[in-house]
């Protein structure tokens, strides 16, 4: 087929629900903006939320078999089109053309919680002929070596990570708490002790689950939605980014590019997407240290700022649409070869 915006890509919005919610309106709001496709988006798990979304016919009846890589194609229930990307759950399959998937969440991959499901699901998928999308080089390494593929089965681009709105006069801890409930607990005291000494509120943008777990414990820290996260970060001085390392650290990349001095884990995925931009620490009890130095010293703070925003750039919507327009190309092109 020819390189003209003819290219035509139906792109799942019920994608993986990230620390600043579902990101993937950012992606389908870029890809839109390239000028080079005509894009079709739709909903594996909901409704239509939007007059410009195409609606699934007997999305509900089969859901279930969608979820398990089986049923009806998908593209017979869209318009015409070349492609078709999903990034959640739902992988449906398809028949007469290319099948994407954006795997974000590493967590069914890992030891005991491992989801057999999820692990069969895409591999299922990719023995049709679906094209793997790892958010990594460290995460596709992972999805390798689980589902026991070659490397050049898995495409590495990240996810959009939106551009927030630069956090110029934040005073407080904003702490991302993604799948590490237990260690934030345990940290909380020593957070609170040091907010008040400084005069800030310690937030956490968590999950509902674990927002009720913050409320029993009955420590007084404010709970923030993923879904107001953004919000959270306009009040941000320093950010603190606790993950179990099995998603792509978009909250972290978000509060660099909000002009947030950040500090994280020193795991695999933070080392590779994060270094040099933010303060990475090896265990909690580094924590309360970099924290203070990260806090006052302004010198210090002045540095991470500017690498921040260089750092952010690299994974803004109009980075990530341009890299999925060519992977869109590539994918249609090379299909049936």
């Amino acid at each position: 087929m020819s390189d003209s915006p003819s290219l035509r890509v139906a792109l799942d919005l019920d994608g993986s629900l990230e620390s600043l919610d579902n990101t993937m309106d950012d992606l389908a709001d870029a890809l839109s903006r390239t000028g080079e496709l005509t894009l079709i988006r739709f909903r594996t798990v909901s409704g239509p939320r939007s007059s410009n979304e195409t609606k699934v016919t007997f999305r509900r009846f089969w859901s279930p078999l969608w979820r398990r890589g089986l049923g009806p194609p998908i593209e017979r229930r869209l318009p015409s089109v070349d492609a078709v990307h999903v990034a959640g759950f739902m992988t449906p399959p398809t028949k007469d053309v290319p099948l994407i998937i954006s795997v974000d969440d590493l967590r069914p991959f890992r030891g005991e919680s491992r989801a057999y499901q999820r692990i069969k699901q895409l591999q299922r998928a990719v023995s049709a002929g679906a094209v793997l999308v790892a958010s990594s080089r460290t995460a596709s390494h992972e999805v390798q070596e689980v589902l026991s593929l070659h490397r050049n089965q898995i495409v590495v681009v990240p996810p959009a990570v939106p551009n927030v709105e630069r956090s110029a006069h934040g005073g407080n801890l904003v702490v991302n708490v993604t799948g590490l409930d237990k260690p934030f607990l345990e940290l909380a005291p020593d957070l609170l002790t040091f907010v008040n000494e400084v005069g800030a509120e310690l937030v956490a943008v968590t999950s509902s689950a674990v927002a009720q777990l913050i409320r029993s414990s009955g420590l007084a820290i404010r709970v923030v939605a993923r879904r107001d996260a953004r919000n959270a970060l306009g009040e941000a001085r320093v950010v603190l980014h606790m993950s179990d390392g099995a998603r792509f650290p978009s909250f972290a990349i978000a509060a660099l590019s909000a002009g947030v001095p950040t500090l994280a884990r020193s795991t695999s995925i933070n080392r590779e997407l994060l270094s040099g931009a933010a303060t990475l620490v090896s265990t909690d009890e580094e924590v309360l240290a970099a924290l203070r130095d990260v806090w006052a010293n302004e010198a210090r703070r002045a540095i991470m700022v500017a690498a921040g925003h260089a750092r952010a750039f690299d994974y803004e919507p109009a980075t990530a649409a341009r890299a999925y327009v060519t992977l869109y190309r590539d994918v249609v092109r090379g299909w049936g070869v």
